[in-house]
């Protein structure tokens, strides 16, 4: 029986999610159409949104349905910047989602570069000496998709002065960490359905009542002129589920994560398996897990693995296919530990002869290596 330990990639759908699409797939009119079919898809829609809103703390007008967190992504940085005069520039790292920093460096304003510690973290002090006159905004993952690290979002918000908007990168973070917007104090936050057992296809984009927003797909006046396109009905209400189900569930989900990872994590020391944790444990989700396995470089290792029936990954899914060592552990460490490391993620429904699975793996696995 294969054990799956790649949920920072990407989950299932949720059953009850499936059957909720499926209740209400009679519900198929064009939100935009002003007739009594239209109307009823319309007012389906608004009440996905509305609950968005209630679990992070927002209003339903500030909520953007999107095709996901990439786009999200794109629309928080693009869409933002594009209001700020010509020689205006943002803030971010070398550690983000890829979206996050080829979209950076595709734009003609200024980028500066945070450094990371090895425990994934940006320093408070340099960000202050990067801010100047023409910063107009600091874009950062909330929880990094890779280490899991959780950068401290309220102190980071409390630093930038009140013209300087934060967006934040939420897809790893939403039910594993606080996600109220008020609380956190950000302008703009991404989420993402599928790695919160939605589909794939839909996101989320929070964007504060008052920030200058300039859709960058056009051609319809959706989503208050923000994003154009018909919306997706279905999946609107899945991903409102989701985030629903993720919230609600914090620490009862957290609770069984964290077990599962310590247990692997203990399973593994006791079975005399050479490896470091990357990142600092004391400071990252508890559904991430990286670490540097010195004996075998990472893709061979993911293969033997694989071979196993244990699915985990070499790190963001976004760079699957490549042979690319990780740019998060190259930047916090090296590109020799990032050549050696692998994530493992975990979930709620990981169960305990899962991680003993894998930790018999890794053992068979090492005593044929080391």
């Amino acid at each position: 029986m294969s054990v799956y330990l790649d949920y920072a990639a990407t989950t299932p759908v949720d059953k009850d999610t499936l059957n909720g699409m499926v209740k209400h797939a009679n519900i198929y009119g064009n939100p935009s159409s002003i007739h009594r079919v239209g109307k009823e898809a319309k007012s389906f829609l608004e009440s996905s949104r509305s609950k968005v809103a209630k679990m992070i703390g927002a209003k339903p007008e500030e909520i953007i349905f999107t095709s996901g967190a990439t786009e999200s992504n794109n629309l928080a940085i693009r869409g933002t910047l594009s209001h700020f005069k010509s020689n205006s520039n943002m803030i971010t790292t070398n550690i983000e989602h890829m979206s996050i920093i080829e979209t950076a460096e595709s734009l003609a304003n200024d980028v500066k570069y945070l450094s990371v510690d090895q425990t994934g973290l940006i320093s408070l002090v340099e960000l202050n000496e990067l801010l100047d006159d023409n910063t107009s905004l600091v874009s950062l993952h909330y929880v990094n998709n890779e280490v899991g690290s959780v950068q401290p979002i309220k102190e980071i918000k409390d630093k930038l002065p009140e013209d300087v908007l934060l967006h934040i990168d939420a897809a790893q973070a939403v039910g594993h960490v606080d996600v109220n917007v008020d609380r956190l104090g950000v302008d703009l936050m991404s989420m993402s359905g599928h790695k919160l057992y939605a589909p794939k296809g839909i996101g989320v984009l929070y964007v504060r009542k008052g920030t200058h927003l300039h859709a960058q797909l056009v051609g319809g006046k959706q989503e208050r002129e923000r994003r154009a396109g018909t919306e997706n009905l279905l999946y609107s209400y899945a991903i409102s589920e989701a985030i629903k189900n993720a919230v609600e569930s914090l620490d009862e989900r957290n609770t069984v994560i964290s077990s599962c990872k310590k247990m692997l994590i203990d399973g593994l020391k006791e079975a005399g398996i050479e490896f470091e944790v990357n990142g600092d444990l004391d400071n990252q989700s508890p559904h991430i897990l990286n670490i540097y396995v010195p004996f075998s470089e990472t893709e061979f290792l993911l293969t033997a693995l694989d071979l196993e029936g244990i699915y985990i990954s070499g790190g963001s899914a976004c760079n699957a296919g490549t042979v690319t060592p990780s740019h998060v552990i190259t930047e916090m460490y090296n590109e020799n530990r990032a050549a050696h490391s692998l994530r493992i993620s975990f979930s709620h429904l990981t169960t305990e002869d899962d991680i003993t699975k894998t930790i018999e793996a890794f053992k068979k696995l090492y005593e044929r290596l080391k």
